[in-house]
């Protein structure tokens, strides 16, 4: 067994707290850091509950198909400032928490619903970016939930304690900004030099892994999980056919695509959708996860599908895959999307036939959308009611 020094067995957690302390603590510094924080953390949940929107719309939410590139924006936004706060939040912890061994750990009812919120806090936005950073390596393993759930949930968890713990502390906060700045410590590093330290973090963060969107930076994401560059056709895949248990399928001879509408149902083979009138169209894929890639897709336009059908540019269109046994095997097209003549059912990319990982037989592209709901291996197209 090891034995501590005297002194330091008798130590009870506020003394603890105290052989931790620095002089470039203080309620400015950490109100300057939570300002910077605060704004980074307004995008990320504002983005993120877009980008949950966008795939689980209420109804009140509209959502456009052009500009094009809108949600590549908004997505890699929501990355770029989720691994940008492992810094500024690492250096706000580390500003206050001496405060959290303080003891007695409450002293009334009230203080008490404080440090609740405040341990809230604390967890949720632990949470959040743990697991937004193993969504983004796609690694689940270590998660036992799903993670789409528990990440939502969760954001309006660290949101409202978040308002409770600004409230509580907006007094102080602008207090310690109109308050002159206090003298710099005589040795070691400045507050200016910590500010230098957590923004040199944050720049090397987010140079390390925004060229999964910023395709002129890919060379310089090391750290970015997904290269927009490497991939069947130049295009990145999340999963593959064989993992999605669609190859047989995908392939066989006797492949139709069903598509009902009020006016009748179709089941066209690959040749014969081949020689329907053809589109081309400039679109990126853009996953939650953070990375995106433009290619240049070629097939009939949705719309043009629809109105075979009896359909018209008022309708949504139900997009189902072959894939079994997968949350995302159907996805909705909204009227704004569907009518939209960019919006193909592609059969080439870049010029060749679909590769089989990217969707072969055919697939869905369209503008402004989620590369989750870009169904791959599309076995039906419905128009809605």
């Amino acid at each position: 067994m090891v034995h501590l020094p005297g002194p330091l067995t008798r130590l009870d957690p506020a003394r603890l707290s105290r052989l931790f302390t620095s002089r470039l603590r203080s309620p400015q510094l950490t109100s300057r850091l939570g300002v910077l924080l605060g704004a980074a953390v307004a995008v990320c949940l504002l983005t993120g509950y877009l980008s949950h929107a966008i795939q689980h719309p209420p109804a009140w939410f509209y959502w456009p198909s052009r500009p094009v590139n809108l949600y590549r924006v908004t997505q890699g936004l929501h990355v770029a400032t989720g691994l940008a706060i492992v810094p500024l939040l690492a250096a706000k912890l580390w500003s206050v928490y001496p405060k959290l061994f303080r003891w007695p750990p409450f002293r009334d009812a009230v203080h008490a619903i404080e440090r609740l919120s405040l341990f809230l806090l604390v967890a949720a936005a632990l949470f959040q970016v743990t697991t937004g950073i193993l969504n983004i390596a796609l690694w689940y393993s270590p998660m036992s939930f799903f993670f789409t759930t528990a990440h939502y949930w969760t954001a309006w968890i660290f949101a409202g304690s978040l308002l409770i713990h600004i409230g509580v502390k907006l007094p102080i906060v602008r207090r310690a900004l109109a308050a002159p700045a206090r003298p710099a410590p005589p040795t070691g590093m400045t507050r200016r030099g910590l500010f230098a330290a957590v923004g040199a973090a944050v720049a090397a963060i987010t140079v390390a892994t925004v060229g999964q969107t910023l395709r002129p930076l890919a060379g310089l994401s090391v750290l970015g999980p997904r290269d927009p560059r490497i991939g069947p056709q130049g295009l990145p895949v999340n999963q593959t056919a064989a993992a999605a248990g669609v190859a047989a399928a995908a392939t066989d001879p006797g492949y139709r695509l069903e598509v009902a509408g009020p006016g009748g149902t179709l089941r066209l083979s690959l040749a014969e959708l081949a020689a329907l009138a053809q589109h081309t169209a400039q679109l990126p894929i853009t996953c939650v996860e953070g990375w995106s890639a433009t290619a240049t897709w070629t097939g009939v336009p949705i719309r043009d599908l629809v109105t075979a059908v009896g359909g018209h540019d008022g309708h949504s269109v139900r997009v189902t895959s072959l894939q079994q046994n997968s949350l995302y095997r159907v996805s909705t097209l909204p009227p704004p999307h569907a009518a939209d003549p960019l919006t193909l059912l592609a059969l080439r990319v870049n010029g060749e036939p679909l590769d089989l990982d990217h969707g072969y037989p055919c697939r869905l592209i369209a503008p402004n959308r989620p590369g989750v709901l870009q169904t791959k291996w599309v076995a039906r197209i419905e128009v809605l009611p």
